[in-house]
């Protein structure tokens, strides 16, 4: 038997939070429980882990589920998650606001580099930085000015566009929603904001939840908590967890929706277990009339985690609006194919009652009774609009489903492909493109490494630079493809 076919996979799983248990904190709040699981399904040791940052070069916290921590450890930690909180609470930030907004505007600056609104005594302090003027238009537009944070691994901010922002707020207050709940979405905050100062429309009350607490410079304690999604912990108590359930109370008929734009990168389960608290919370104080239903939310999250979203969420439905973002390379508006924002929308609010701009080529499907995409055409023989990227997809009579235009239906597989994918490997399977193994994905792979830096000499070769002379570049054995180890292995199981 090949070891190494077999004794490549493992994996981990989170850990939903048992009652009475409590969790061990890092500055990120309440940590997370994981567990690994091997080949096979086999369950091995638990582990706490920081619930925000998926790099412990971000945050360093691990410990195993049954270890005894010491006092002193416990102190130290204590210590460490002290030091990491902000330098000024949420009171002494809004009242600082107003100090700000009082001053003539020569007088009011903004340092970019410690991304602080500056009041005059403190001026001389940051003499040396990059200070700007401000003006009443730009604290109305507080993500604007504040630098998005761009941790892939941590708190990736991406803001909305004013077509997608527009869009939301519009479909919102269609559907006469007069309270939103803003998780991760200060664009949309922004936005309500500005619209109520026209007094064009009827008023909406709006309350940002966020991890980024350089936010609470502009907002008072009712419109801005630091919040951690990831596992549900207010950074400001009881105190913040009171202005939630204040916000969610529905009185005078006004209707409360939640928003959230979570990091993608986040796992689906945890994001999941906090909007299901949020919609218990809001449950418990309505009416006996909604004891029973779920609080209205849109999760805005990329099209290929539904799977994993529905599975956690049942009745949540996948609508084909793209959403796009400011400062993100890829996520635009316009483009066509493979290049389009896979970012959609995920609600429980009826499809039918949120209306796709036709002017961007959306159209309503009478049999589906559903909004979609100018190519996601309706299949009679699937009975329904089956498109997810926004391409036209074909369907297939052997596997009787409609699937990706590029993909084609490969015999030897009994299921439909890429043309060049790895044979053989069987319906549903999946495996790893860097070697080829049905045991492990890309990131678990042991020849990674290797691949990489096969990578790295042919493009080396190609500049003209030896490769071996990189101060990284070990010689490694050449090691057999995945294909042919899986060859070698049916072979000798043949004889």
């Amino acid at each position: 038997m090949d070891m190494d076919e077999d004794n490549d996979s493992f994996g981990i799983c989170f850990i939903l939070p048992e009652g009475g248990k409590t969790a061990p904190c890092c500055p990120h709040g309440p940590t997370l429980l994981f567990e690994k699981v091997g080949k096979g399904g086999e369950t091995g040791r638990r582990f706490y882990a920081c619930s925000a940052c998926r790099d412990r070069k971000d945050c360093s916290f691990f410990q195993w589920e049954d270890d005894k921590v010491s006092e002193a450890r416990l102190l130290a930690r204590e210590a460490e998650n002290q030091s990491k909180r902000p330098v000024f609470s949420q009171q002494e930030s809004w009242t600082r606001f107003r100090k700000f907004a009082s001053l003539p505007l020569d007088e009011k600056k903004f340092c970019l580099d410690c991304q602080i609104l500056l009041l005059p005594g403190e001026h001389a302090a940051h003499s040396s930085h990059r200070c700007t003027a401000i003006t009443t238009a730009q604290l109305r537009k507080p993500s604007a000015l504040l630098c998005p944070l761009d941790n892939k691994k941590k708190n990736a901010q991406y803001l909305f566009t004013e077509r997608s922002s527009h869009f939301l707020l519009d479909t919102l207050a269609g559907q006469g929603y007069r309270k939103v709940l803003c998780v991760g979405t200060p664009r949309l905050q922004e936005l309500i904001k500005l619209r109520n100062l026209e007094h064009k429309h009827e008023p909406m009350k709006t309350l940002l939840l966020d991890i980024d607490f350089r936010y609470a410079q502009f907002y008072s304690q009712d419109e801005f908590c630091h919040y951690n999604m990831f596992n549900h912990h207010f950074f400001g108590g009881e105190a913040s967890s009171a202005v939630l359930q204040s916000f969610l109370r529905e009185c005078d008929g006004e209707k409360v929706v939640m928003v959230a734009d979570p990091p993608f990168g986040g796992l689906v389960k945890p994001l999941a277990n906090t909007f299901s608290l949020i919609s218990q919370t809001w449950r418990k104080l309505q009416s006996s009339d909604s004891s029973n239903a779920d609080m209205p939310m849109i999760w805005i999250f990329p099209y290929f985690f539904e799977p994993r979203i529905l599975e956690c969420l049942p009745s949540l439905s996948m609508l084909d609006y793209q959403v796009d973002y400011d400062n993100h390379p890829l996520y635009k508006h316009g483009k066509t194919g493979r290049k389009q924002s896979p970012v959609r929308l995920f609600t429980n609010i009826c499809p039918r009652d949120v209306v796709l701009p036709g002017e961007e080529g959306y159209r309503f499907c009478s049999v589906c009774q559903r909004y979609v995409s100018g190519l996601n055409k309706h299949c009679a023989k699937c009975n329904v609009c089956p498109s997810k990227d926004g391409r036209e997809w074909n369907h297939c009579s052997t596997c009787e489903k409609c699937v990706k235009p590029s993909w084609k239906h490969c015999q030897t597989c009994g299921r439909c492909a890429l043309p060049d994918h790895p044979c053989g490997q069987g319906q549903g399977k999946e495996g790893c493109f860097t070697c080829g193994s049905l045991k492990h994905k890309h990131k678990a792979c042991p020849l990674k490494d290797s691949h990489r830096m096969s990578s790295y000499r042919s493009n080396a070769k190609s500049r003209g630079k030896n490769p071996s002379h990189h101060p990284l570049y070990k010689p490694k054995a050449k090691k057999k493809s995945g294909a042919a180890r899986r060859a070698k292995k049916m072979a000798a199981q043949s004889v």
